[in-house]
């Protein structure tokens, strides 16, 4: 942890030529394959600055669902990109860079889930969106970290809930919601490197700061945080509070849009280190070469995605 130095990004798109070379070649063929750019918070500023919409993945799950754009360019991590082909199948879906995975989803797999509704009969799965189609297909309702405890809360209370896969979001759920939940053992690696003693750190050098987290981190990193919340809501209460520092406990990308949006704050990262390494193979030569070629595209069975879109269908009604 670095809290006396402010997070300063390494490259923005626009000051270099070849990025503005390829930023324009990338919207010539936006325009001819009549594509839709959407990018993850946790991107690189470049792929945030090139894109239509940059959100969390309730913001671009709902996006995916209603575009009419005939190609879907998703620059986040794979599970994402699965996501927007499930709520809209009819839409070519492609990614930069297929080896954009997530550690968390491929903890958990359909056996895992099945073994799990064994163990607890007439529970309820609820499912976080980092998870595979297959995984989603076996769920009852799924969930974003925006909506989480909303969603745990239209569960009838008498009926048992599994969580999966993220354990410390569903213990942040239970505290919210005062249910205790079947919690699945998953984590993010990247949140669980931001330790509670970054933020007591933090708080020492600056005092006055405001301190964000998401929660995914550590159950001791949420309680000792100011607010905790989903990346969009992260950036909400940035845009509403009137304090100039603020302690950021994510991943450093969504350190860039803070920034961009709020010209005037310092913000601190709480650990210097906490990048997530598959959120940053996406680039703005990747982007280019996927429209230029239309691939890689993902595909997934009719099965599956008749299935998984009913659990997020479910999550998008509730919340």
């Amino acid at each position: 942890m670095n809290g006396s130095t402010p997070f300063v990004p390494l490259k923005k798109a626009g000051l270099d030529p070849q990025a503005e070379s390829l930023v324009r070649k990338i919207k010539a063929f936006k325009e001819e394959r009549r594509a839709l750019i959407l990018a993850h918070n946790y991107q690189i500023g470049e792929v945030q600055d090139v894109a239509d919409y940059v959100g969390d993945s309730l913001e671009l799950s709902r996006y995916a669902a209603t575009t009419d754009a005939e190609t879907i360019v998703f620059c986040g991590v794979h599970f994402m990109a699965e996501t927007a082909k499930i709520l809209n199948p009819s839409r070519r879906v492609i990614v930069p860079d297929l080896k954009a995975g997530c550690p968390m989803s491929d903890m958990i797999t359909p056996e895992e889930v099945d073994r799990l509704r064994s163990l607890h009969p007439g529970a309820v799965v609820v499912t976080y969106v980092n998870s595979p189609a297959a995984v989603k297909a076996k769920s009852d309702i799924c969930c974003t970290s925006a909506n989480a405890v909303k969603i745990v809360r239209s569960i009838p209370p008498d009926r048992p809930v599994i969580f999966i896969p993220d354990q410390f979001l569903g213990d942040y759920v239970q505290r919210a919601t005062g249910r205790n939940l079947i919690l699945f053992e998953g984590f993010c690696p990247t949140h669980m490197r931001i330790m509670a003693s970054d933020i007591e750190t933090a708080r020492k050098e600056h005092p006055k700061a405001l301190v964000i987290a998401h929660p995914e981190c550590q159950p001791e990193v949420a309680m000792k945080s100011d607010v905790v919340a989903s990346t969009s809501r992260m950036a909400r209460a940035v845009q509403e509070s009137a304090v100039q520092t603020v302690v950021v406990g994510t991943e450093l990308g969504m350190i860039y849009r803070l920034q961009k949006e709020n010209p005037e704050k310092e913000f601190i990262p709480a650990c210097s280190t906490c990048d997530c390494a598959n959120m940053k193979v996406n680039s703005l030569e990747k982007i280019l070469w996927s429209l230029e070629d239309l691939s890689p595209e993902i595909l997934l069975p009719g099965e599956i995605v008749e299935k998984a879109r009913k659990a997020l269908d479910r999550m998008l009604e509730v919340g």
